[in-house]
Order: structure tokens, then sequence, then C-alpha cells
């Protein structure tokens, strides 16, 4: 079995995520999965998988929306077209990883987690949802809203954050 690291490394070699100030690149991604267009405001996580021929292609976007001390993550979305153009070793390193949406996942929880007491999630696909929970969100008392919380967050806090987020409603 290959370590933590060992996998990162795997994966490194075909995928890249970054936070883009330009969601262009995404748009017609989530055109095709939502039938709408992409949020015009930060942040915007897209992942990147090098093709057969070498070309870095946009495979994979998240929304996160800053609201007070905790950020909201949404609009996720993975083109599967562009996954089809990954070579046989490409496919693996992400199916080890857990898949390209756990891999930006994760990604962005750790580069968010410094800024924000919390991290929300709203998800209503059962298979997202599995790998919301992989990825390390818990679920909270309310369907749908899944949270991460820095450590530091106090059981009262955490219950007043739920609060804040679940009364924003679905984002």
């Amino acid at each position: 079995m290959q370590s933590e690291s060992g996998l990162a490394m795997a994966i490194e070699e075909h995928v890249r995520v970054r936070e883009v100030e330009d969601a262009g690149i995404a748009a017609a991604m989530f055109q095709h999965r939502y039938r709408e267009a992409i949020p015009s405001f930060p942040h915007h996580i897209v992942a990147w998988c090098r093709g057969r021929d070498g070309e870095w292609l946009p495979a994979a976007y998240v929304h996160g929306t800053a609201s007070g001390d905790f950020l909201l993550g949404g609009g996720a979305c993975v083109d599967n077209r562009a996954l089809r153009q990954l070579d046989a070793d490409a496919r693996s390193a992400v199916h080890e990883a857990g898949g390209l949406y756990r891999h930006m996942l994760s990604w962005a929880i750790g580069h968010f987690s410094d800024r924000y007491l919390a991290i929300f999630g709203y998800c209503g696909d059962a298979l997202a949802e599995r790998i919301d929970l992989a990825a390390g969100f818990s679920r909270t008392p309310h369907p749908h809203l899944l949270a991460i919380f820095k450590d530091t967050v106090s059981a009262q806090m955490r219950a007043e954050l739920i609060a804040q987020a679940h009364a924003i409603g679905p984002f």
C-alpha cells in the first residue's frame, strides 16, 4: 500500500489544484452541470488534469463564499469529458487519491481552514456526501448541511455557526 505522501506525489504529477481569481476557465463546466452562470465572486477552486497529450485541462471546480467567520462551499462539479482525456497512470493516481472531487476538496479544506472557524457544505447528492464525509466534514442536525470546524471552536460556538449557516438556506 502506498503512503499518503506517496499518493499525493503520484497525483501531483497529473493533477493541479489552485484558487483562481477568474472563474472563466471553469465557466463551461459549471454551465454544463448546473445550467446557470458560474458565480462572479470569490472563491474559485479549479483542478486541472494533464491529458494524454500533456495539456492541462480544467476538470473540476468548487466555489467558496465567505460569510463572516465561515466559508460556504458549493457548486462542485467534475468534467468527466476531461477525465476521459487522462492516460491509465493518471486515472490510476486519481482513483488511488479517492477521486478528483475528493482530492480537490481536501486541497480546498487545507487552503481555507486557517482563515475560517468553519467550512460548511450543502449537499443533496448521496455520492458527494460520502466524499465530503471522507474528506473530513461531519453531519449537522440539519439535512444536507455539513461542517468542518477548527479544533479550537467551542461546542457553543459550533452551534451558533451551524445556526447561522442553516439560516442562509441552500447555497
